[in-house]
């Protein structure tokens, strides 16, 4: 082994740069006060398509946004190559302040939620009547995340050929939830379509449904383009449908007078995340009576004076009793 006195004189020697580096560190961050706004349209590996200017982007999170991720509909600033051509990549500095965000976790014993959309006007919860059996339960927790989310929902009704809407419908009819009730002969002569649209003109739309309920055939019918060309089918031996959607997209309107959001088909919907003083926002005819309410009330306790407030004639009861079947849903499965 070749060793170096104390004052060598070879020129060749590695020298290890100081604790602090070689240039001088500072915490002050550049602004990019001139960063150009866009819209993210579909995440995919860590890789963002953005809408710059009617163009589409691509480009990645910059290093100092840390641990925070860009989802579907968040608005950011980006800077770099802005041009949209192929091989070119833009960097995402900042994420602007959210509207609203819709979160779910992957079951009730997860702790750890994940924000499927972001800035989304309504939610629209796409349930078939029948092949596969409408699944009250999972509506119900999409409907909790909407609520908390700050999101409206929209109740759309698939397959009504198969099975009448009746019941469904009467089960919600005290929530006064924005309803479409749709079939596959209307959904094939645009009728539907034209009926659903008439709900999302001005609006960006998030699409929640479980798998086989014909939820991405319906987008691809009201977007201009398709863009999910594979459309599943129910498995005969589960009843369950396959997944067509593995991320989420936005896409516009045909008429480009609105957004719509079309997300994975899920199969469960946690709440983990879901804080149960804040559904009662959602309620604005029940919110007053729960000032005389208990310390951290659950709003479906003995002494809830939400029961008194609805006996004095403030509210209908069938509103206080949904509110309560909805907040029960947290500590029930979608199947019970």
């Amino acid at each position: 082994m070749r060793r170096y006195g104390k004052h060598t004189d070879e020129d060749d020697i590695r020298t290890r740069p100081g604790r602090r580096g070689t240039r001088p560190r500072t915490n002050i961050r550049p602004k990019h006060e001139n960063a150009a706004q866009g819209m993210v349209l579909t995440v995919d590996r860590g890789r963002l398509t953005c809408l710059v200017d009617g163009r589409t982007v691509v480009a990645m999170k910059a290093r100092e946004l840390g641990r925070k991720a860009a989802v579907v509909g968040d608005r950011v600033a980006l800077v770099g190559d802005l041009s949209g051509k192929k091989d070119t990549l833009a960097r995402i500095v900042r994420i602007e302040e959210r509207t609203s965000v819709l979160r779910r976790t992957a079951d009730d014993d997860d702790p750890f939620e994940r924000v499927v959309v972001a800035n989304a006007d309504q939610l629209a919860i796409v349930t078939a009547l029948a092949d596969p059996e409408p699944r009250p339960r999972l509506i119900d927790r999409c409907l909790v995340a909407a609520y908390d989310g700050g999101l409206e929902p929209l109740l759309v009704l698939t397959k009504s050929d198969l099975a009448p809407p009746d019941e469904l419908l009467k089960l919600y009819g005290a929530l006064d939830i924005p309803y479409v009730v749709t079939s596959r002969e209307e959904l094939e002569s645009g009728e539907a379509v034209r009926r659903v649209c008439a709900h999302l003109e001005g609006k960006v739309t998030a699409f929640v449904g479980h798998s086989g309920v014909g939820k991405t055939t319906l987008v691809n019918a009201l977007v201009a383009e398709d863009r999910r060309r594979l459309t599943g089918q129910v498995n005969k031996v589960t009843g369950r449908g396959r997944h067509t959607t593995t991320s989420a997209l936005a896409l516009p309107l045909k008429d480009a007078s609105g957004w719509v959001i079309d997300t994975p088909g899920v199969r469960s919907f946690g709440l983990a995340h879901i804080d149960p003083s804040r559904v009662i926002h959602a309620f604005p005819d029940l919110e007053p009576g729960t000032q005389d309410c208990p310390r951290a009330c659950s709003h479906d306790e003995p002494d809830c004076a939400l029961d008194a407030w609805v006996a004095e004639g403030h509210a209908d009861p069938a509103r206080l009793a949904s509110l309560r079947r909805l907040l029960a849903t947290r500590e029930r499965r979608e199947g019970d």
